[in-house]
């Protein structure tokens, strides 16, 4: 069942156009990984997906309603879209447990007593919850990136949208917050994911999506697109990366 359709997505900031008619669908229970250098619109296209960056032109629709439609709540959109950003974006005066508390008192209007043992079971659930009354500044950088990992599962999104999750984090903790994300997508949350992780890319993704120039190259099965890609330009950036971190990727 569709989950996500994505369609003929524009977005230009000034000049340059970033977002080149940018079209694709997500299945329920689906993991899609999103490649690619840098500055190739592969996070723009996931703020495009719950508006935190309006498109200029294009469609997008979760299940049946239209993201994009002016008509549409998109904070009603947003509470079913999960979004865990690279840079953790935690609130340093809240603990961890208030930080995943948060939304389900505030946004979902859950009971105190109620959002804590939510919150509490979300961060058990990424070995976080003897951190439960510690600050963010108390934390690793991947204790924090599973901390907001566990808001996000706290709201029980239809959809996760991770935008290069373990980029801000030092080589040691990266495996960690992976370890997390493979486990959702063993459970079948359907989840888009921006990074650079091509061992993680290979083993978990459904489809993998190449970006280059604000434009999907190719897409396909993990395992076609790293043995046998079909566009030279996506041969030569996985010949590149597997030169930089290895074989399978980092």
């Amino acid at each position: 069942m569709t989950l996500l359709t994505v369609e003929d997505v524009h977005k230009r900031y000034g000049r340059e156009e970033v977002l080149k008619g940018v079209s694709l669908t997500l299945n329920r229970g689906e993991t899609k990984v999103v490649i690619g250098p840098s500055g190739t619109g592969k996070s723009t296209l996931l703020r495009c997906v719950n508006r935190l960056t309006e498109p200029d032109s294009g469609r997008i629709w979760l299940e049946n309603v239209e993201v994009t439609s002016a008509k549409t709540d998109i904070n009603h959109i947003r509470a079913q879209i999960g979004f865990v950003f690279q840079d953790f974006n935690l609130f340093t005066h809240l603990t961890a447990l208030d930080n995943v508390r948060l939304g389900l008192v505030s946004v979902k209007k859950l009971p105190k007593k109620e959002a804590t043992d939510r919150a509490m079971a979300e961060l058990e659930r990424v070995g976080l919850r003897h951190k439960a009354k510690a600050y963010p500044a108390q934390l690793s950088g991947g204790q924090q990136q599973r901390v907001s990992i566990a808001r996000a599962l706290a709201m029980d999104p239809k959809l996760i949208l991770f935008d290069e999750p373990t980029s801000a984090l030092d080589p040691e903790l990266i495996g960690e917050v992976l370890a997390v994300m493979i486990r959702l997508a063993e459970e079948g949350m359907t989840m888009i994911v921006v990074t650079h992780e091509m061992g993680f890319a290979r083993s978990v993704a459904d489809e993998i999506v190449f970006m280059e120039g604000g434009v999907i190259v190719e897409h396909g099965p993990p395992d076609r697109l790293f043995r046998s890609p079909e566009k030279p330009r996506t041969a030569e950036f996985l010949r590149r990366i597997s030169e930089l971190y290895g074989q399978e990727g980092r």
